[in-house]
């Protein structure tokens, strides 16, 4: 069954916690499978690490990465075995590939070797220390362009456009805690620092970029058989040469998410699955659409909820 005003969208990093997937991994054999299977690709226990951590070796970008996405790709299955499929998808970040995977564009084997690699890769871009990722609460788009674009202490841009009121800051950590100051300055009603180990999405990142495109060229990447919205252009694509261009610039590119919701809205869709760890997203598309139907599956309780719910009409 594909609903047609259906999306499913698919968190990315920050929102992975120990314990994510475990109840799904008992409930159906082919989860199970799922974890087998990249645990046997990456040379570590996959399900161990995300049901029991440490947290943090869960935390840290190469392992989080490729765990996030084996969780998130468990509920797509959970969800696809009871017959519900998306009219569209969408994915924070990381989650492009779940979304990916989800549109038949890229394997599953792939996508967990995908985010390993580029979680490896955008580890490495920047020394350790360096960098600093900071949220800004209160202000708008242009408040927060402006400000960066005044800070003095070095670079610092904007990675993530999440919802109206929520904008994540990302580059130099000096120059990122000169933008913090500047924010609070301007009205901001909460600003605070990021417990990541790397600056994402910002300039710093374009070494990573080339690098993670020179890795890309080796897999194999389709078209998209289900509507995909990507989060530099927050727009409709389709074709293998455009994903693959738009995975690459996304490593070192603003994610427009508040876009990339408004986008799917436009097109007919009211109704948004979070598939995967927690409701991150579930928060930020409130904000950006009010009135939107909202579910999230993460384990067999939220997946008969949401199921129950959509078949019947409810939220």
């Amino acid at each position: 069954m594909r609903s047609s005003d259906v999306a499913f969208v698919f968190p990315g990093q920050g929102s992975q916690h120990v314990g994510m997937g475990k109840d799904l991994f008992e409930r159906f054999e082919e989860v199970k499978e799922l974890y087998r299977s990249a645990s046997a690709l990456l040379g570590y226990d996959v399900a161990a690490l995300s049901f029991e951590g440490p947290p943090a070796e869960l935390n840290r970008t190469s392992r989080t990465q490729p765990c996030l996405l084996v969780a998130s790709v468990a509920a797509y299955t959970a969800l696809e075995s009871r017959g519900l499929r998306p009219a569209a998808v969408a994915g924070h970040s990381l989650g492009e590939y779940s979304a990916l995977v989800a549109a038949g564009s890229i394997s599953f084997m792939d996508a967990v070797k995908l985010t390993a690699l580029r979680g490896r890769i955008m580890q490495e871009a920047v020394p350790e220390g360096k960098g600093l990722m900071a949220a800004i609460l209160g202000l708008d788009r242009a408040a927060v362009d402006s400000l960066c674009s005044a800070v003095t202490a070095g670079y610092v841009g904007v990675a993530n456009y999440n919802c109206p009121g929520q904008i994540v800051i990302s580059g130099e950590r000096g120059a990122v805690e000169e933008a913090m100051g500047r924010a609070l300055e301007g009205g901001a009603r909460k600003v605070m620092a990021l417990a990541v180990s790397v600056p994402s999405h910002c300039r710093l990142m374009e070494e990573a970029g080339r690098a993670f495109k020179e890795e890309l060229a080796a897999f194999d990447i389709r078209d998209a058989q289900v509507r995909f919205v990507n989060n530099v252009e927050a727009g409709f694509i389709s074709k293998a040469d455009e994903i693959r261009a738009s995975l690459v610039r996304q490593i070192s590119r603003s994610v427009r998410w508040e876009d990339c919701v408004k986008t799917l809205h436009a097109s007919g869709i009211m109704t948004f699955v979070e598939v995967g760890p927690g409701r991150v997203l579930s928060g930020l598309i409130k904000r950006t659409v009010p009135g939107a139907r909202l579910f999230n599956v993460e384990n067999g309780e939220s997946l008969e909820g949401a199921l129950s719910q959509i078949a019947a009409g409810g939220s």
